[in-house]
């Protein structure tokens, strides 16, 4: 027919003039591609003067629609804090005393209706295996936050320390370079905090010397009753939280701010660290607060280091002034840190090697057949 290029109401029009003309609706029907029931629709909405054209099908009041005020307060909250999901958003405000607060589900529609959620921000949540201490310290996880460059033209490290249990942020502490940072970034952590199980950290040179030594890190933590853990090499995942951590901290605040120098680098992490702990609930704890379920360590620090007394039941020697221990006939390298620290010999089980012990750790394994050591994987006895 030749209506292809006409309007919707136009061809309505000529139909109902042919129907008043056409004995046989049906087939007047069939030639204009429609039911009977159509075309006495528009027959009856003709007779009563309603219009032919397309009538809107969304209803006239939205019953559940959420209101312009507590949108605008949702996007203002996700401006302030471009990282947080629908999940979060809806917990802080309920949090703050709002019980006018739509769905989970609701929030994140408005969210991308507002652009507020990229593409790349949705394929974000892929699922993964936890695993997760018991109690709060009974593991700190540690690491650098890479670099980034301050508005003043230099670079800022900054240090993190995190609860494993309950994901608390003990402290974040920016600086110019990692040199000379991690024991005293430590020691004022252990001054506020008291002292943990265990330091989960990664093989840096700060951290981690198993392959020539040990760091003045690793002995200090041994010192204080600290087993020092390590990543496994070429597995990050070890430490899953605090790399976790890491994304927050970037998606959260880093990609949004340039600092001017180290002083406003800390004024503003540390704004951030309480948001952090006290204000953003977190997802894993329930959506609770990393500070709603941390609890202090009742182990206090101390700078004076007690004395140790081995039990008198093995061999006891002291590391010479080159880092050097002599056993039988043999003089094994340990490690340069250890100078005049005594150690003790104590015999494996199976009569094929030799566990050394510091204090209450054994730190390394000696070859019963040739002397040479075979490791120096720190763990408790």
């Amino acid at each position: 027919m030749p209506w292809r290029n006409k309007t919707v109401e136009e061809i309505r029009r000529e139909f109902i003039t042919a129907a008043q003309k056409e004995v046989n609706f049906s087939k007047l029907c069939r030639e204009y591609g429609i039911t009977r029931k159509t075309g006495y629709k528009w027959l009856e909405r003709f007779k009563n003067n309603e219009g032919l054209s397309d009538k809107s099908k969304r209803p006239y009041n939205i019953p559940n629609k959420t209101a312009i005020e507590i949108e605008d307060i949702i996007l203002e909250l996700r401006k302030e804090n471009p990282g947080w999901g629908a999940k979060t958003i809806k917990k802080v405000l309920e949090n703050q005393g709002r019980t006018d607060i739509p769905c989970v589900k609701t929030i994140n529609n408005i969210l991308n209706r507002y652009g507020c959620i990229s593409k790349e921000e949705s394929l974000k949540r892929i699922p993964y295996i936890r695993f997760e201490k018991e109690r709060c310290n009974e593991m700190w996880q540690t690491d650098f936050k890479g670099e980034f460059r301050m508005n003043n033209g230099k670079y800022c490290y900054p240090l993190d320390i995190l609860d494993d249990h309950s994901r608390f942020l003990i402290k974040i502490i920016p600086a110019e370079s990692t040199a000379n940072l991690v024991i005293p970034s430590f020691k004022k952590a252990f001054e506020e905090y008291g002292i943990p199980n265990s330091i989960l950290s990664d093989n840096g040179a700060q951290f981690a010397g198993f392959r020539h030594g040990y760091t003045q890190f690793e002995k200090w933590l041994m010192n204080l009753d600290i087993l020092p853990i390590h990543e496994r090499i070429k597995h990050p995942q070890t430490q899953g939280k605090i790399e976790r951590f890491h994304r927050t901290l970037k998606d959260e605040l880093l990609k949004h701010v340039l600092f001017d120098d180290i002083n406003d680098a800390n004024e503003q992490l540390q704004m951030w660290r309480y948001k952090y702990n006290n204000v953003r609930p977190h997802e894993a704890l329930g959506m609770k607060c990393p500070g709603e379920i941390y609890v202090p360590c009742r182990r206090t620090y101390s700078d004076i280091i007690e004395k140790f007394e081995y039990s008198g039941d093995f061999k006891v020697v002291k590391i010479n002034s080159w880092g050097y221990l002599r056993f039988d006939s043999w003089k094994i390298y340990l490690s340069e840190t250890m100078v005049n620290e005594y150690v003790e010999i104590r015999p494996n089980p199976l009569g094929d090697s030799f566990d050394v012990c510091y204090r209450n750790f054994k730190i390394a394994l000696i070859d019963a057949h040739n002397g040479s050591l075979i490791n120096r994987k720190i763990s408790r006895l």
